[in-house]
């Protein structure tokens, strides 16, 4: 099977530079139902900015739900010092020692962006002894805004407040030999990657086994994403990142099928299916277990919804700081979401 890779990186490119840190998410989805239009495909919003986009099967009587999220790790504006720096907190799990000279912006209420940058509060060698020593928690970091101010009341003055969102610039960089790297690969790939599986499928005039609802998510870094399913959902499967590391198994070149999270096993049937699936593809593949991770299905799980569920990703090296995966990783993850839409009943 051929999948549209420049599709793929094109979508790609475009959420992963589109600013979406949890709970400031709507322009990311109103670019992904955008793409779902582009496909002829039906999606609506749930009430708390979730998008589901809809795939009708073979057997209408059984709906498999795909999930991702679109949301990412930012900062919010905690307080504003007398000489006009921001202090911060952190919206999901930064790595806050990543943060220390990375781009920002934040983005007020009135729909105004100011850029600036994360600095330690010893930002300078020339000047603080301790400035190899600052940086490491939210509390020794603050945004430096590139605008003439120098006080509390001037950064008022732009309109900027306490709870202002905060963006983290992603530095996107898709490499000549199919690297991507980029903060916020977690989780926009898989979103990615699933719109080229669903194209494929429309271009190719098949359906899949079953009703699909693809279920974006936008809470997902503070973990209540896909807690409330939009209706009877039979098996869900969560697609996000795999992990690379200590302990792992899995590469930046494979499709990562995961038996247990930090919460719980995820179902032994449909674990088992999508490893009988990636040797019966001859896809390269990783078994791992996540000890400090959940998903969109934990969460569902959490919420006393009774489904089947998996989890599967491509391998993702270096999670919540600057992130890389390849290509090969994502197509593989794209042959083993199509095996399992088109082969599996259930």
């Amino acid at each position: 099977m051929l999948f549209n890779e420049s599709y793929f990186y094109e979508l790609a490119k475009d959420i992963l530079t589109t600013p979406s840190p949890s709970g400031y998410t709507h322009q990311v989805i109103e670019k992904v139902k955008a793409y779902a239009d582009d496909l002829g495909l039906k999606s609506t919003k749930t009430n708390k900015g979730n998008l589901i986009v809809e795939i009708e099967g073979i057997d209408t009587s059984k709906t498999l739900a795909l999930s991702a999220h679109v949301d990412t790790l930012g900062l919010m504006v905690r307080s504003i010092n007398s000489d006009g720096s921001i202090n911060i907190t952190t919206v999901g799990g930064n790595q806050m020692p990543t943060l220390q000279g990375e781009y920002c912006c934040v983005h007020t209420r009135d729909q105004k962006a100011y850029t600036g940058t994360i600095l330690s509060v010893s930002p300078s060698s020339h000047v603080y002894p301790d400035c190899r020593q600052k940086g490491q928690t939210e509390d020794e970091l603050v945004i430096r805004l590139d605008e003439i101010i120098h006080s509390k009341e001037d950064v008022l003055a732009l309109g900027i407040q306490n709870g202002d969102f905060i963006s983290i610039d992603p530095k996107t960089t898709i490499t000549e030999n199919g690297f991507i790297k980029s903060r916020h690969i977690d989780d926009k790939i898989s979103v990615s990657i699933i719109f080229t599986v669903f194209k494929y499928l429309l271009e190719q005039n098949q359906k899949p086994q079953h009703n699909v609802k693809f279920i974006i998510s936008t809470y997902e870094e503070v973990g209540h994403g896909s807690a409330h399913l939009p209706c009877h959902i039979d098996r869900m499967i969560a697609i996000d990142m795999g992990c690379i590391g200590k302990d792992l198994s899995c590469t930046e070149f494979d499709v990562s099928i995961c038996a247990k999270d930090s919460m719980s096993p995820y179902d032994y049937d449909m674990t088992s299916e999508l490893i009988n699936l990636a040797k019966k593809h001859k896809l390269n593949y990783a078994v791992d277990i996540y000890p400090f991770y959940s998903s969109d299905a934990s969460a569902a799980l959490r919420a006393g919804h009774d489904i089947k569920a998996a989890l599967i990703g491509p391998g993702v090296h270096a999670s919540h700081g600057v992130e890389r995966t390849h290509i090969e990783g994502c197509k593989n993850t794209m042959k083993l979401i199509y095996a399992y839409l088109t082969e599996v009943t259930f």
